[in-house]
């Protein structure tokens, strides 16, 4: 890892592009694994925005122990990395696409969720929001196919979570954009970079002259652009930890 390290040492400004594989290492199934949702049957409709509205009981069906499960998960090695390099003043941002609110419980500061997050839910009738907890308690006790309702209107609680069907967070994929353009490093970390448009981020620090290095257990579509892909996680996150501030 000495050339990363290096690199790290050197920038003024290092983004972080993270994805499902830095979760695997805190017990989370990868979507796509042969553990993960998409192994479920009626997998294709679960993060399906028609399909919620018709019947959203196949989400929280789904969904019951990965999302709501959260609650009882702890960031791993390479959340708890990027919070060290954050406070060393080596990291300038994380744009993620997982759902699982990890960075946050790491401490990281600046966090864009590109593909949304289930922190809060809101009514799919009146727009009244509830917290995660707050969904968390409705559900509690509860059998698998109960849908957490509104106490107004009565119509189903959404997360923020980006379904099919539906346009990403603006904001924070503005917010993402322009992390990328401006590192000088990009650490795509964990992710396969197949799913767009987030793996074109990348892409955007390149076009502006960065260095990308990647860490993935998987090649990438963007190897051959990158000065180093690395194959482990945990080796990325101990050399990261072992840095000082200069």
């Amino acid at each position: 890892m000495k050339q990363l390290i290096e690199a790290l040492k050197k920038s003024r400004r290092t983004a972080a592009l993270t994805g499902a594989g830095i979760s695997t290492l805190c017990g989370i199934p990868d979507f796509r694994g042969p553990q993960g949702l998409y192994a479920q049957p009626d997998a294709e409709r679960i993060f399906d925005i028609d399909w919620f509205d018709r019947d959203p009981s196949i989400y929280y069906r789904g969904c019951r122990e990965l999302v709501y499960g959260l609650k009882d998960r702890s960031p791993g090695p390479v959340h708890k990395a990027l919070k060290h390099l954050e406070d060393i003043g080596g990291l300038d941002g994380i744009a993620t696409q997982n759902i699982d609110m990890l960075h946050q419980k790491a401490g990281s500061s600046t966090v864009w969720e590109v593909h949304g997050s289930p922190l809060l839910h809101h009514c799919r009738n009146c727009g009244r929001a509830a917290t995660f907890d707050e969904v968390c308690a409705m559900l509690d006790g509860k059998e698998a196919a109960f849908v957490p309702r509104c106490p107004v209107c009565g119509a189903a609680f959404k997360p923020d979570i980006t379904f099919f069907g539906e346009a990403l967070p603006e904001k924070a994929f503005a917010e993402a954009q322009a992390l990328a353009i401006r590192a000088e490093v990009m650490l795509a970390l964990g992710t396969s970079l197949t799913v767009f448009p987030a793996a074109g981020l990348p892409r955007l620090t390149l076009q502006g002259g960065g260095k990308l290095f990647i860490v993935n257990a998987q090649p990438t579509p963007l190897d051959r652009f990158a000065v180093r892909r690395y194959p482990d996680l945990a080796e990325f996150a101990e050399a990261v930890l072992s840095l000082r501030q200069a």
